[in-house]
């Protein structure tokens, strides 16, 4: 596929062969971006495991510093004061029986759903067009709560969630290229340090593989991890 002339510009911007330290990275970030809307940056992380062990799976959320720079549209499945609580923290819709008709009817307008432990019966049923979007209530994941308005606020305030794929690779966003380079550092470093602590007790060797940040269709830009490692614990 060939490249406009833009990325062109872009890529010549970035020495492939380099591992840039995080104030660097995301000064490139920046300077890369081209494109007419406000591109998400994204990380993309290489970890040493086996994906295909469940002992080395990798998940979990983090709440970024400066969030996602996404507006995020939550529903919650609750009744009585619960559901309450979910309309006073902000959700975008509340329901039961009724929500779960909604969206079998085919509606899916919204980007995280939550539910509490009580209306799981009714949001079971919902598995699989939820779950092929993923967009299922996961208590892993924190999306399975009585503590609504703490879900609500992470949810809303930027917690991103993140899972290795088949590759053994996380590929999240965290941030836009709008952010100032050091919101985006502080962004990056929380979400590797959130990568790191969820290490799996049967990963062996090496953990971090490499780790390569890019604007939207932007070119990748490596960054040296034990760098951003050391910011996150400054």
């Amino acid at each position: 596929m060939a490249h406009g002339k833009k990325y062109q510009q872009a890529v010549a911007l970035v020495d492939r062969g380099k591992a840039y330290d995080l104030a660097t990275a995301m000064e490139l970030l920046k300077q890369t971006t081209y494109t007419g809307f406000d591109a998400s940056a994204e990380a993309h992380i290489r970890l040493g495991i086996d994906p295909r062990h469940a002992d080395q799976m990798v998940r979990g959320t983090v709440v970024l510093p400066h969030g996602t720079g996404k507006k995020i549209r939550a529903i919650v499945f609750a009744q009585g004061e619960k559901a309450q609580e979910a309309l006073r923290g902000g959700a975008d819709e509340v329901g039961g029986e009724d929500l779960a008709k909604k969206i079998e009817a085919g509606w899916l307008d919204f980007d995280v759903a939550l539910a509490t432990p009580d209306m799981m019966g009714i949001v079971g049923r919902l598995g699989r067009i939820l779950g092929r979007r993923g967009l299922m209530p996961n208590p892993k994941s924190g999306t399975i709560t009585f503590d609504i308005e703490r879900a609500l606020s992470e949810v809303k305030g930027g917690r991103v969630e993140f899972k290795v794929d088949k590759a053994g690779i996380i590929h999240t966003p965290f941030g836009k290229s709008s952010f100032e380079p050091q919101q985006l550092g502080e962004n990056l470093a929380a979400l590797v340090d959130a990568i790191n602590r969820a290490r799996p007790s049967a990963a062996k060797g090496q953990y971090f593989k490499s780790l390569t940040v890019a604007a939207t269709m932007g070119p990748g830009i490596r960054v040296d991890v034990p760098a951003v490692l050391a910011s996150a614990t400054a």
